[in-house]
């Protein structure tokens, strides 16, 4: 991670932090983050299911600055009458002013706003997986690591590190 920088290092540490899959990282919304508690929401996750997970104090001050830039992006994308996040369609008829509700926008949106092709609607959609996946790869070049490394080996140390400190052991009796 020393090699990373930015909003790509911000998620590397999530995806470590919370042990979250590369989407489940991408896809997060405002609203899926509860720091008073240390909890993550992880909604529609592998499988279709939801869960929690722990959310690290030590990267809560990183993410709330980064979440003041995101507000401020949303701000500007609503003065120019748009700031739409995607919605699934159930949840778009149930509250259908809720996709331009801060809450309800990707912690991580793209840099562009693009046109939907289902509905045709312009909106700011979440930032593309590749470039984190990229940013991994660099990192782990430049830190001269010879073994395999993606954003899943994140999620990987942060079971594996559970486990040595103590903290799941209760679940594993034979």
């Amino acid at each position: 991670m020393a090699h990373m920088a930015g909003t790509h290092l911000l998620m590397a540490k999530i995806l470590y932090g919370c042990g979250l899959r590369l989407m489940e990282c991408v896809r997060l919304r405002v609203q899926d983050l509860d720091m008073d508690r240390n909890i993550l929401y992880v909604r529609d996750a592998k499988g279709g299911k939801d869960r929690t997970t722990v959310f690290p104090q030590l990267i809560q001050a990183e993410l709330r600055l980064h979440l003041e830039r995101v507000k401020r992006l949303h701000d500007e994308d609503i003065a120019k009458g748009l700031g739409e996040a995607y919605l699934p369609t159930a949840l778009a008829k149930k509250y259908p002013s809720a996709s331009r509700e801060f809450r309800w926008q990707y912690v991580f949106p793209a840099k562009n706003l693009s046109q939907d092709p289902r509905s045709e609607a312009t909106r700011r959609h979440h930032v593309l997986e590749s470039g984190l996946q990229k940013a991994v790869k660099a990192a782990v070049d430049k830190a001269g690591i010879t073994k395999r490394v993606s954003c899943h080996t994140f999620r990987h140390s942060f079971a594996t590190h559970l486990l040595e400190n103590g903290s799941i052991s209760g679940w594993f009796r034979s």
